[in-house]
């Protein structure tokens, strides 16, 4: 019963309170001055009005977000819209400013060559990051042949383009031809040294990296050395660039000189090469 008395005595309190508040706002928009009465009414009710007040400016606030609501999802959507746009766009720039570098190299290639050779593209590739095995869009009605040398061009200085050896062509067809790169684990290839003619034989491995030996173990190799194939066993063409010494290594239990080497060709991209028509 006590408790019921407290919430109407507490209704009967906001109701007066309610009831003061439009009586004051009715009058005293007709008068410059307030009475005294009105005044002390006014600060008993003014905590009061102050509650309603923010009561009623959250609310409002409230249902005023869910409104914009819908509007902020769409922007979103859209904003989201446009930035697959721009990634899209952004991709195909890139793929442009690669493409161009190649042709231009391929240009300059093209001029200095002394080989006969077959232009093709990249078609296909084995799973994995580098291009150690792929297929190309020539085959044996475009002249290619098992065991030609593939090439691309490859930039050594400012303008300056050399053949970068690529790999060997291992199967043929009507229209297409698998190669095989240095880097494959299954390449053996040798080496001269331009500087000292010093030779050796190199290989691809797991890694897809190229290593190998000196045949003199007591041979005048640095870091920066450039290799270039000599032709033995005529498994490639003579003199193609194969890249730099990156690391000299002689073990004093280790009877050889060993070099780990930086291809020249980057075998991570590769959209067209060059076969070597013999």
């Amino acid at each position: 019963m006590s408790r019921f008395k407290k919430y109407k005595d507490r209704m009967v309190v906001t109701i007066v309170a309610i009831i003061l508040i439009i009586m004051i706002g009715m009058t005293s928009s007709e008068r410059a001055n307030i009475t005294g009465v009105e005044k002390a009414i006014g600060n008993i009710i003014s905590p009061i009005q102050k509650v309603f007040f923010n009561i009623g400016r959250h609310v409002s606030d409230f249902f005023g977000t869910i409104g914009n609501f819908g509007k902020i999802k769409g922007e979103n959507k859209e904003l989201k819209k446009k930035i697959a746009v721009l990634e899209e766009k952004n991709r195909e720039y890139e793929d442009i400013i690669g493409k161009t570098d190649f042709l231009r190299k391929e240009a300059l290639l093209k001029e200095k060559t002394k080989y006969n050779i077959i232009d093709a593209q990249v078609i296909g590739k084995e799973p994995g990051n580098w291009f150690d095995r792929f297929l190309i869009d020539k085959g044996s009605k475009d002249g290619v042949k098992k065991g030609d040398t593939v090439i691309q061009g490859v930039e050594v200085n400012n303008k300056l383009v050399q053949e970068g050896v690529v790999g060997r062509i291992v199967d043929v067809g009507d229209n297409w031809s698998k190669v095989v790169s240095i880097v494959d684990e299954s390449s053996n290839i040798s080496f001269k040294i331009l500087r000292t003619q010093e030779g050796g034989i190199l290989s691809g491995n797991v890694d897809n990296k190229i290593s190998g030996y000196l045949f003199d173990n007591k041979a005048d190799v640095t870091k920066g050395d450039k290799l270039f194939t000599s032709g033995l066993g005529e498994a490639y063409v003579e003199d193609l660039y194969i890249g730099k010494v990156k690391e000299v290594v002689k073990k004093e239990e280790d009877l050889m000189k060993r070099v780990v080497v930086t291809p020249a060709v980057n075998f991570k991209k590769i959209y067209r090469v060059h076969v070597i028509s013999n």
